[in-house]
């Protein structure tokens, strides 16, 4: 089912500085790895995360309790979108980038300096759970700053490749994260691992953090909110936050369910599979951790080709194929767990790469739904409602549902739930590949002709 795109704003066409295209994507995408790689570290080091801050005697106790302190950061992400995105739509875009850099490498840096439960009780946990609210709030505004940035530099034909690398920093910092605890998991001691190892991966945010703050405040702001600047009546455009809510419910109810299945899928797949493996299956911890760890390299290999072939194709039929391969296949890539660790390996390298199908498109996708007005601030408070509602829940939701069951195909179940309501999503959104953002003129590579577009 073909949908009408929305009309784009008239205007002269925009042409695009390639050296300002490839340092903006290199910005909002080491954000992007920064997030991750403090998220992949806390995920990976759940199991010592929870003997660390809540030494209750009870492996699964200690789980939950470590993934409900990972979750109540997704709880606070709303009011996060919905202060960072309007103010992004106001201020504009890169100031706001760059103050989320900043809170997340200090809320992530925090945690490494905080003292165990052994030492200071049950301030401990707390402190544990302050640092993940900072961290929750400042990245209510990093995804859709970061995917609104990239698309408003890219060129219409190129977004969906250019749009890939937001992706692959996500990756890539999940990458650094899980390849620095599985070293450390291989290389030190168990007591060594709890007094203080597991701090060591925190603490890498403070220089991160700096590196990609000196990237960000290099930026220059978008052509397409200088162009809303320059339209409005003052330096600032006013956006009542009416108008970036409730002037988009449709638009919002889309995003809603397309980041549903790419979050609930990417958060089992990358953030609660080495758990899984661990507690459920049996596996020892490294060799859980290499298994998803070799699944993320597999997505970087084919993470920018798959890109670009949203701009070929669509990014439609991109997402409609991963969300049936989810419902046809998560049950199948599950089962195999009984033919040994290498089945294991096969059938989660099938699940990341129907996964890339949704990180090689939404990065294009979710901006195109909005108009540049209010772009900023709709992706956010859409994003992060999904994001906190299901996204962010989904290792603590299956923890508690095979605990409640004792079914370890929960995963498997969660998934293809979630593939059907995307693919809803996707049937009913409009194609954007090759097309301006809506309440933009055409953004040309150099050397295109305007009449040719």
């Amino acid at each position: 089912m073909r949908h009408r795109h929305p009309t784009p704003a008239a205007g002269p066409p925009t042409v695009t500085d390639p050296a300002l295209v490839r340092h903006a994507v290199k910005a909002a995408a080491l954000g992007n790895a920064m997030e991750w790689f403090d998220f992949g570290v806390y995920s990976y080091l759940a199991v010592t995360l929870g003997k660390v801050f809540f030494p209750t005697g009870n492996a699964t106790a200690q789980l939950l309790s470590t993934f409900g302190a990972f979750a109540a950061a997704f709880l606070v992400r709303p009011l996060g979108g919905m202060v960072f995105g309007p103010l992004g739509d106001r201020v504009g875009r890169q100031k706001v980038l760059a103050l989320t850099m900043i809170m997340m490498a200090a809320g992530t840096f925090a945690i490494g300096l905080i003292p165990s439960y052994a030492a200071i009780g049950v301030g401990a946990p707390i402190l544990l759970l302050a640092a993940r609210l900072v961290q929750g709030f400042s990245t209510g505004g990093e995804y859709a700053g970061a995917s609104t940035f990239i698309a408003e530099y890219a060129p219409d034909k190129r977004r969906g490749f250019l749009g890939s690398w937001l992706e692959y920093g996500t990756l890539a910092g999940y990458i650094g994260g899980a390849g620095l605890v599985t070293l450390m998991t291989a290389l030190l001691s168990t007591d060594d691992l709890l007094s203080w190892g597991w701090r060591v991966p925190f603490l890498i945010a403070g220089p991160m953090g700096v590196i990609g703050l000196y990237l960000r405040m290099r930026l220059e702001e978008t052509p397409a909110f200088a162009a809303e600047v320059a339209k409005a009546e003052t330096e600032r455009p006013k956006v009542p936050l009416r108008e970036t809510a409730t002037g988009q419910w449709r638009a919002l109810l889309l995003c809603v369910g397309l980041v549903l299945v790419f979050n609930v899928t990417d958060y089992m797949l990358l953030s609660y599979m080495p758990s899984y493996l661990t507690s459920e299956l049996g596996y020892d911890a490294t060799h859980g951790l290499v298994v998803v760890l070799g699944v993320m390299v597999l997505m970087m290999a084919v993470q920018p080709f798959a890109g670009a072939l949203t701009d070929r194709v669509g990014r439609r039929p991109v997402m409609a194929a991963g969300c049936a391969g989810f419902l046809l296949l998560s049950v199948p890539a599950l089962l195999i767990r009984d033919g040994g660790l290498l089945a294991v390996a096969a059938g989660l390298g099938a699940l990341g790469l129907l996964l890339v199908c949704f990180t090689a498109a939404m990065p294009s996708a979710l901006p195109a739904l909005f108009p540049t007005r209010v772009r900023y601030g709709s992706l956010s408070i859409g994003f992060n409602v999904s994001v906190s509602l299901f996204g962010g829940t989904t290792p603590l939701v299956v923890t508690a549902l095979i605990g409640a069951t004792g079914d370890v195909m929960m995963p498997a179940c969660y998934m293809m739930a979630a593939a059907v309501i995307g693919g809803f999503a996707v049937w009913r959104m409009a194609e954007s590949a090759g097309r301006p953002l809506p309440g933009s003129p055409p953004s040309l590579v150099p050397g295109t002709h305007p009449e040719k577009v």
